[in-house]
């Protein structure tokens, strides 16, 4: 499993992958792993209505890579995923831990279906 964002010719950057850059249309030919850097919240819900297999309460954030590191015309990428806490506000740095499984695999789904879903992922720390 990967943390990877796609950019294009055109230098725009987002996440997750596409086959096709979103904002123009060119094909995102490379990828920039956001696994290693930190991330700033922009914004959080903490849900307590979640699916069968899914913790409850379940905290997650739409954050913001910086990539202004690279030569792309875009200087910042978001993602949604999962915190690992309840603990968080708007403003707090945060940074991609990798866990095994985001949801209980046993809980929801077809059994027949079970054995191709990746249940790998990543949920963002506060650091």
């Amino acid at each position: 499993m990967t943390l990877a964002a796609g950019s294009c010719p055109n230098g725009h950057v987002s996440y997750p992958t596409h086959p096709r850059c979103p904002e123009c249309g060119e094909p995102q030919d490379e990828t920039v792993d956001l696994s290693d850097r930190t991330a700033e919240v922009v914004t959080w819900t903490t849900s307590t209505a979640t699916p069968p297999g899914v913790r409850e309460p379940n905290t997650l954030a739409i954050v913001e890579f910086d990539v202004s590191d690279l030569d792309a015309e875009d200087e910042f990428v978001r993602a949604l995923g999962q915190v690992t806490t309840d603990d968080v506000e708007s403003g707090d740095a945060v940074e991609p831990v990798y866990v095994e499984e985001l949801r209980d695999p046993d809980v929801g789904l077809k059994r027949e279906t079970q054995a191709s879903q990746d249940w790998d992922g990543y949920r963002w720390d506060p650091v």
